[in-house]
């Protein structure tokens, strides 16, 4: 593929490639036909907007985690689906959650009943077949890094068996559980037996059931056969519909930061200062955290020239990662930065007066595209 445009952008600035999104949703797409199931953008790690009418000639529609979401999905997707879940909803929110989403999943037996009242009322009103569903947790989950671990201990995310025991499923439709990061679909496979082993007695009663994100479906290593096996078995045991809703498999390598080199300073090592911020573009480096990979470069040790890359705010930890290089790095110089286009749009931040990288779209019918440019006003308006 030609990349020539990553020097005809501004820097920073993200740049989401259409072909490489595209290849995505076509393996995505391909695990729809051949099961019938269906798989959902979810917002929270890829809500580009302009990307939205590329994604829904693949996809059923969208997640959200809240009302905005919600309402994004349901302006920019057309007719496809919305689906929602909170670990708890506004009370002055939830006539409009209603208006824009066509499935609710709530996360408390006192949730449920605070809002079955409403949903009921508003259905009967509207002539709107809403359908509702609860999330569980199954307690178990193979995530190593404890903050983004959706089963562990004391989590507030989803009643166990012991809880939905309690409750009168009266009006729920379905059962989502979410404990998946950035897997392959083996820990699926394993999930699910315990799914079944603690809520086997309540699928029965069930319409549809959802897997949750942390697919990473579109990864070269991952396993579809086993997922497909996994949505077959709950299609053939329980007469389910199946929804998945992974949101890095959408995107998954598909978008890049491009940054510049601005000056290269000497302490032990040679310290190279960007004009991106893993603080504030790419927050995931930081709290994950992790290294980004970049286009040339290798680890240390690998290549013969070595910097750590840093960024322009006061913050000392604003630290991207070090990297070797075959020649010597000069000032001006673009670095790129690999796997941009998930979780990094939509947690970036304008930290130390720091400007938002602009977006750009890249597709062979359009070519380049400024999707979008910020500047001073998007960081006074936003205090």
């Amino acid at each position: 593929m030609d990349f020539s445009y990553f020097n005809q952008v501004s820097t920073p600035s993200y740049v989401i490639d259409e072909r490489l999104l595209k290849a995505n949703l076509e393996k995505l797409h391909g695990v729809m036909k051949e099961t019938g199931c269906s798989i959902l953008l979810a917002q929270k790690s890829f809500s580009h907007y302009g990307s939205y009418p590329l994604i829904s000639k693949y996809l059923s529609g969208t997640t959200a985690s809240g009302l905005f979401e919600a309402k994004l999905g349901k302006e920019y997707m057309g007719e496809k689906e919305v689906h929602i879940y909170s670990p708890a909803y506004k009370e002055e929110d939830f006539a409009e959650i209603m208006q824009v989403s066509d499935h609710i999943v709530f996360n408390s037996p006192t949730q449920w009943e605070k809002f079955k009242g409403m949903v009921a009322d508003f259905s009967k009103k509207t002539q709107k077949k809403m359908s509702c569903g609860i999330r569980v947790n199954p307690e178990y989950a193979k995530v190593e890094t404890e903050c983004y671990n959706p089963c562990g201990l004391y989590s507030r995310l989803g009643v166990t068996k012991k809880v939905i025991d309690t409750m009168d499923l009266t009006g729920i439709e379905g059962l989502h559980f979410h404990t998946m990061c950035e897997q392959n679909s083996d820990v699926l496979a394993e999930t699910l037996q315990v799914v079944e082993e603690k809520f086997s007695h309540v699928l029965p009663q069930m319409k549809w059931i959802n897997f949750g994100g942390g697919h990473h479906i579109t990864r070269e290593d991952y396993d579809t056969n086993t997922l497909i096996k996994c949505i077959r078995h709950m299609q053939d045991t329980y007469g389910l519909k199946v929804y998945i809703e992974p949101g890095e498999a959408i995107a998954l390598n598909a978008g890049f930061l491009v940054s510049t080199v601005l000056d290269i300073v000497e302490n032990g090592r040679s310290i190279a200062i960007l004009d991106t911020s893993a603080a504030c573009h790419m927050p995931d480096v930081l709290e994950m955290p992790y290294r980004p990979e970049v286009i040339g470069a290798g680890k240390l040790g690998e290549k013969p020239y070595e910097y750590r890359f840093g960024g322009p705010t006061c913050l000392a930890g604003d630290i991207i990662g070090d990297y070797s290089f075959d020649a010597p790095l000069k000032v001006g110089d673009r670095v790129v930065f690999c796997d941009m286009a998930i979780y990094s749009m939509v947690k970036n931040n304008t930290f130390n007066g720091m400007p938002l990288p602009a977006i750009y779209r890249y597709s062979e019918e359009e070519g380049l595209i400024l999707a979008k440019q910020f500047g001073y006003e998007d960081f006074k308006e936003r205090l």
